[in-house]
């Protein structure tokens, strides 16, 4: 039975009703001898507390996109098959984009709740060795006769940890947010692209390349990225990407839009943070060389040649702002950064909160990438 389903949605519901019933109906019929009675009824209690829990935590999952399968919540799952050495710029000796063409098969979601018109495949990286979910959802032109042949920009949005690649679509509604305002021109035809991004289990991989533990840094900007080109009229240009996340994939996407200007031009980070001691059970937070390797500000400062990149960044105070304020600070042409306050109060870090911010993200997308015409 599927973590997320309707099924057990609907198999905790009725064991809540169950565990309710059970002492209303015979906590007075209980018999024997005392601690008998007294052991039946603290079992009916727990019973009921547990199925309780259950349900709130059911609710939560399905709301926010925190676990995604089993293997997710248990911490079992493990989408890596090889991390080899790939070298500086995560290509192993190659070019990004460069290698045989990977057209992927791509089939109509499962799950319902990521709303219309979300794809889904299994992609086996060919440079990372990192296997995994990956949903794309295409804009309300892409099959206009007026666009013909037009290649569309993208963006690669990435959840929180834990997280599902379905949030965006589930939680934050991105696709039936953006549709109308597509429709009406006030905001790109964008590509939306969520890749899975919990690869190791209970672990996060902070989006970074660790040899011997994880390429996940590639898996996201090199396979993903190709695999896209290959199979979508999409643009295969750095004008033409964006990666944007929330929370860890906040983080995520500030890394990876200032380590990799010739693959990405803007990043946009919701409630982010740049010392990856932010979420303790990421990979890049174990030392203090790979804290410092994977701090975006810092990367930033080190960076010899400015990267031309547009930063899109937002949160309340402690929340990501000042993590974003200590970003423009640092940086220099041609980067661009724009900072956002997100006001006390407006609903702490968590969906509701990332979801409002979304069409304010898309039409600041739209200046800063590669767009058709008809």
């Amino acid at each position: 039975m599927s973590l997320t389903g309707t099924p057990f949605f609907l198999t905790a519901i009725v064991l809540v009703v169950l565990a309710l019933a059970l002492p209303l109906t015979l906590w007075a019929k209980v018999g024997g001898p005392r601690l008998v009675r007294h052991v039946t009824r603290f079992f009916m209690l727990l019973f009921a507390q547990t199925t309780a829990v259950v349900l709130v935590f059911v609710i939560v999952n399905n709301t926010n996109g925190l676990f995604d399968s089993w293997a997710d919540l248990l911490g079992t799952g493990n989408h890596v098959k090889a991390a080899a050495d790939l070298g500086p710029d995560g290509t192993g000796g190659g070019k990004a984009g460069e290698g045989p063409k990977e057209v992927q098969k791509f089939k109509p979601a499962s799950d319902k709740r990521m709303g219309p018109g979300v794809q889904e495949t299994e992609l086996k990286g060919r440079i990372s060795g990192v296997e995994g979910e990956v949903y794309v959802w295409l804009p309300p032109q892409y099959d206009d006769p007026a666009f013909q042949g037009k290649k569309f920009p993208v963006v690669e949005v990435l959840p929180g940890f834990p997280g599902s690649a379905k949030a965006w679509f589930g939680s934050l509604n991105v696709n039936t947010q953006l549709k109308p305002l597509m429709q009406k021109g006030e905001v790109a035809p964008f590509i939306i692209v969520a890749p899975r991004t919990t690869l190791l289990g209970n672990t996060d991989t902070g989006c970074a390349n660790i040899p011997g533990k994880v390429n996940a840094d590639t898996w996201l900007s090199v396979d993903v990225r190709k695999m896209v080109t290959d199979t979508f009229r999409a643009e295969d240009s750095a004008d033409g990407w964006a990666v944007a996340g929330y929370s860890a994939g906040a983080h995520c996407a500030a890394k990876l839009a200032i380590a990799h200007p010739d693959r990405y031009r803007a990043g946009v980070s919701l409630s982010g943070y740049n010392d990856p001691i932010g979420e303790p059970a990421s990979l890049t937070a174990k030392t203090p060389q790979l804290r410092d390797e994977n701090n975006p500000w810092k990367m930033l400062q080190r960076a010899q040649t400015p990267p031309r990149v547009a930063l899109f960044l937002s949160g309340a105070e402690t929340d990501g702002y000042q993590a974003g304020m200590a970003i423009k600070q640092s940086a220099k042409p041609p980067t661009t950064v724009q900072v956002t306050l997100i006001p006390a109060g407006a609903g702490g870090h968590g969906t509701a909160v990332w979801e409002k911010q979304v069409p304010d993200v898309f039409r600041w997308l739209t200046k800063q990438l590669k767009a058709p015409t008809a």
